[in-house]
């Protein structure tokens, strides 16, 4: 038994399986070695079993020490202590080895045991020795299980107690044998009951008790309410917060059942466990809980019990329902994100396929000015405003979204919004936001984009929507316009205006075209280079289509420097020829930002090797409204190195007499704008008459653009203006035509 108790323990994987097989081993010495002494009739065979038996006894008696060491481990800390046995026993053995050569320790003598011959043990002072260290050791054993036993918890007790009688017993019956002188030591049936009991302890038993108890309480603390059902399906048991739940007392275990199935309905009685959430109540105040049902087996075929099980999941539902809001909608406002906005406008098409939607762009016009003058949380009111208007008045099921800062999204049924748009348009007209005494109207525009491709993403219907409101550009009684045709084939020559602009410039579809600039005399002084695109499968492509688009995206800072190369190279070609002429090419605005005029314009002249007066500096008197310190270091740059600089529109914008004292230009180009023919004719040219005369005061040189009849050309003559140009002299020219047409007119005095 104790062979298949060790094999057993080496297909274990607990810790303390290797020192349990270990003890059961060493108890099989001392057990050969008694039945040696006992089957032998032998002296020497009989000498031979003692010292098998006693050696042994130092082997179970270490073994048995790192077994309490590992079983005993949280009383037994000093590792000290179990090296001092070792020590004891290890000298022990060596001194019983001794004995057939000193015949201190032992000896034996013939006496006849049920009429057969038998050799009694004779001790002498070794032997004393060999017990007072068997004993020393087995004592100090007792001492840590009966420590182990007094300082465990009494549910743990039992796994030190039965093994320490156990032992306290086989040392009883050892120590029996020993001062009794009986022939045949017996007590090693206890070393094998002990062996075994020791493996069954350490390895197989499970205290029930202690099982019970540990689940009782695990039961009982649980913050889940747990109920357990006999198979009939009463209830015998409920830890306190199922007590709670049901607001039931342990002596009314009986209206379980009915308070359960009031609760959450009938509880399904079969073999087969379930879960199940349950959802009591509607709205913010729903209660949920989460259920569960489990089938315990007796046997195959007859039913122990079971138990439900019923936590309390309005908390982390709550939680996750705040953290799925706080997700999908803004912090502000209240309304869906734009992710989220988008996202269930996707859904809606997805499964509305039927419908009519119309994607509307709420944009609130100027906002900044709202945070820098009342404050960013004046701010943030007029938005939470905005956003209750939304909810309040567009009509139907709506989707309502903040896509950015200051705009929102909305995505309804196109009907819907065709049938509230003059009461939105009304609305609008004045939109009054207010925090206490201080209120504010809003600008607000929108716009509308009928869906009519639903393959489109949702952000390109939104950015369309955003499009149709650069329809409106001033007109503050109109609130709302829509995406229609037109404007997506605006978009679309934008587009295909911005990506053949490089191609055109290359291949001098983007040309300079020269109208020509007079003097009083009607003699061509020179020229304006205006640039002009001829495609090659639209044809001649007006400024006005294509000017403000890149304008606008910035691209026109190729134009320009395009227009400056070729007016460098037509000046460069006209040396020895056309000497007395200039051309003024346009510096744009957003020149000034994305580029170093004075850099580039300079290093073309040195490139084509030309005199810097006759590439004449041209800018719009709107340049000069920001950054004028800046653009007058550059401009009396330009003079310095000796360009000449003009002012075209002057007289346009609300500024120029407040500069022009200081304005670093050599040339005053006057727009025609002031002689319309309105009944305004005397103040326009009034007006006229003394910007020439301040012109020529201030030692600036008078030129008027758009001069289309002779009596104009012969009223800014007799003002004094020295400079003419416009389509009464002549329209424009390719640069052929216009140097025969120079030709012509050079020669007129």
């Amino acid at each position: 038994m104790l062979v298949f108790c060790a094999v057993r323990c080496s297909r274990s994987h607990k810790r303390i399986a290797k020192a349990v097989r270990l003890l059961d081993l060493s108890l099989i010495p001392p057990m050969i070695g008694n039945l040696i002494i006992i089957g032998s009739s032998i002296k020497e065979f009989s000498l031979i079993g003692c010292y098998i038996f006693f050696i042994g006894m130092d082997l179970v008696m270490a073994a048995l020490v790192n077994f309490t060491a590992k079983y005993c481990k949280a009383f037994c800390k000093s590792h000290r202590k179990s090296f001092i046995m070792y020590i004891l026993l290890g000298l022990d053995a060596a001194q019983m080895m001794l004995n057939p050569f000193f015949g201190h320790a032992f000896d034996l003598e013939a006496t006849i045991v049920q009429d057969l011959p038998y050799y009694r043990l004779v001790p002498f002072y070794g032997q004393t020795i060999h017990r007072v260290v068997i004993y020393t050791v087995f004592f100090f054993v007792i001492l840590v299980f009966i420590i182990a036993s007094i300082k465990t918890a009494r549910i743990y007790r039992e796994r030190y107690s039965i093994i320490l009688i156990v032992m306290a017993l086989v040392g009883l019956w050892e120590t029996f044998y020993i001062f009794s002188r009986t022939p045949v030591d017996r007590s090693m049936i206890g070393y094998g009951v002990f062996g075994i009991l020791v493996y069954y302890i350490s390895l197989i038993y499970r205290p029930l008790r202690l099982l019970d108890r540990i689940l009782s309480n695990i039961a009982s603390d649980m913050t889940e309410a747990l109920y357990v059902f006999d198979p009939t399906g009463r209830c015998i048991w409920s830890n306190q917060p199922g007590l709670d739940l049901l607001d039931i007392t342990e002596g009314e275990l009986d209206e379980v059942n009915a308070r359960l199935s009031g609760m959450f309905g009938k509880r399904p009685f079969t073999r087969e466990d379930w879960k199940d959430n349950r959802i009591l109540g509607h709205g913010d105040d729903a209660l949920y809980y989460y259920l569960e049902n489990h089938y315990v087996n007796a046997d195959r075929k007859h039913l122990a019990g079971s138990y439900l099980m019923i936590r309390d999941n309005t908390e982390e539902q709550r939680r996750i329902k705040r953290e799925i809001y706080n997700s999908t909608h803004d912090s502000l406002t209240g309304l869906f994100t734009k992710q989220h906005l988008y996202e269930c406008i996707r859904n809606t098409l997805e499964e509305k396929t039927d419908d009519h939607y119309a994607a509307v762009f709420v944009d609130v016009k100027n906002f900044k000015i709202v945070n820098d003058i009342f404050s960013s949380a004046f701010g943030d009111i007029a938005l939470q405003q905005i956003a209750d208007w939304l909810r309040n008045n567009m009509a139907g099921k709506c989707l309502f979204g903040r896509i950015g800062g200051d705009t929102f999204g909305v995505f309804m049924s196109a009907e819907e919004f065709a049938a509230d748009k003059e009461k939105i348009e009304k609305e609008l007209l004045n939109f009054i936001v207010t925090d206490g005494n201080v209120e504010h109207r809003l600008l607000i525009h929108i716009g509308v984009y009928e869906v009519s491709d639903r393959s489109l993403d949702v952000s390109v219907m939104f950015d369309r929507a955003h499009l149709a409101i650069s329809t409106i550009s001033g007109n503050f009684k109109k609130h709302i316009a829509y995406y229609d045709q037109k404007l997506r084939e605006k978009v679309l020559l934008d587009q295909r205006i911005t990506a053949g602009l490089q191609k055109a410039i290359n291949t001098m579809q983007i040309r300079p075209y020269l109208q020509p600039i007079t003097n009083r005399s009607g003699k061509v002084v020179g020229a304006e280079a205006l640039a002009r695109w001829i495609h090659p499968e639209q044809g001649f492509m007006s400024p006005a289509m294509f000017i403000p688009i890149l304008e606008k995206n910035g691209l026109i800072i190729e134009v320009d420097r395009h227009i400056w190369r070729c007016a460098c190279k037509i000046l460069a070609s006209w040396k020895g020829t056309h000497d007395d002429l200039f051309i003024s090419v346009n510096i744009s605005p957003k020149d000034f930002y994305f580029i170093d005029i004075v850099s580039e314009i300079t290093g073309l002249v040195k490139e084509y090797d030309i005199s810097p007066q006759k590439l004449r500096i041209e800018i719009t008197e709107t340049v000069m409204m920001t950054d004028v310190e800046d653009k007058f270091r550059m401009l009396n740059e330009l003079r310095r190195l000796g360009f000449i600089v003009e002012m075209d529109d002057f007289g346009s914008g609300y500024s120029s007499l407040n500069l022009l004292k200081e304005m670093p230009v050599d040339v005053l180009k006057i727009d025609m704008k002031f002689l319309s023919s309105s009944d305004s004719d005397k103040k326009a040219q009034t007006i006229i008459r003394n910007i020439i005369k301040l012109s020529e005061e201030l030692n600036i040189v008078s030129l008027t653009e758009g001069v289309e009849t002779q009596q104009q050309y012969s009223e800014l003559s007799d003002m004094g203006c020295k400079l003419f140009q416009g389509y009464f002299f002549a329209k424009p020219l390719p640069t052929e035509e216009f140097e025969s047409f120079a030709f012509v007119h050079s020669t007129i005095s």
